[in-house]
């Protein structure tokens, strides 16, 4: 099969109606080693960012909203201004790729979501695509 390691995904595909930082940013911790080590990503050496998101799908259950991507950078991302009045900021980010897994605690199939950059979203993200219908 040709396809090995992760697996490369677009923003729209994998958050269709946007997704908002809703916590801190921080080091991924590396659980291997001992201490409180920052993570540092296998095969670029970059160090790992930690960013809580929730997506905005309506049709997620609430348990499935909030997921972790994890920025491969250099420096701690900043995350975009929130919107205003409220605590969670929106967001998008380039160069995602997905690490299906299995969880070891619940012997189900996970993923895991790194990225290479996090910004402000681009004028009109969030917005599900427009279908061929709308477009006629």
């Amino acid at each position: 099969m040709a396809l090995q390691g992760p697996i490369p995904v677009g923003f729209e595909l994998l958050f269709p109606h946007g997704c908002y930082v809703v916590g801190e940013i921080g080091k991924a911790r590396d659980f291997d080693a001992k201490g409180d080590v920052q993570a540092r990503d296998k095969v670029t050496g970059l160090p790992v960012w930690q960013v809580p998101v929730m997506d905005a799908d309506p049709s997620l259950k609430a348990t499935n909203k909030t997921v972790t991507v994890k920025v491969l950078a250099v420096d701690e991302p900043t995350a975009p201004p929130p919107l205003p009045g409220l605590p969670i900021a929106p967001v998008e980010f380039d160069g995602i790729e997905v690490k299906p897994y299995v969880n070891q605690s619940t012997g189900r199939l996970a993923y895991s979501i790194t990225a290479r950059a996090m910004r402000a979203p681009r004028s009109g993200a969030g917005k599900p695509a427009a279908s061929v219908k709308d477009a006629a």
